[in-house]
């Protein structure tokens, strides 16, 4: 198996080692991630065995051939960045200030429209 999916493989086995569907009620691993006792798990386990199932089904998804799983580690969501949209490997609209879509209310600008019925932006 790829290293890509060995880290959240290995904190999905001790989330199901230490859950109560093993502890307590004696049942195996790979019985409490069957629909019947799946229920029971702790929600952690459950987005963990959701994860696993990504991380593997993204191994052959063509898409992702060239890039790669992105590691549990290191995933930007889990650190709270904020993702965005890549151009040209730079983040898009950094330098921009935002207008609020009213760019004729800006200050010292002012839209005049002509008597051919066009609009104007005066400084």
């Amino acid at each position: 198996m790829p290293s890509s999916c060995k880290d959240i493989r290995a904190a999905l086995a001790s989330c199901l080692q230490s859950s109560d569907c093993v502890l307590i009620e004696r049942n195996r691993p790979m019985d409490c991630l069957r629909p019947p006792l799946y229920e029971t798990l702790p929600t952690q386990c459950q987005q963990l065995k959701r994860g696993f199932a990504d991380c593997k089904r993204g191994m052959i998804d063509m898409r992702k051939r060239f890039r790669g799983n992105q590691p549990m580690a290191v995933s930007k969501e889990l650190e709270g960045e904020k993702g965005g949209q890549l151009y040209a490997g730079k983040m898009m609209g950094t330098g921009a200030k935002a207008t609020g879509g009213r760019e004729d209310e800006k200050e010292g600008v002012e839209t005049v429209v002509g008597l051919d019925g066009e609009k104007r932006v005066v400084r």
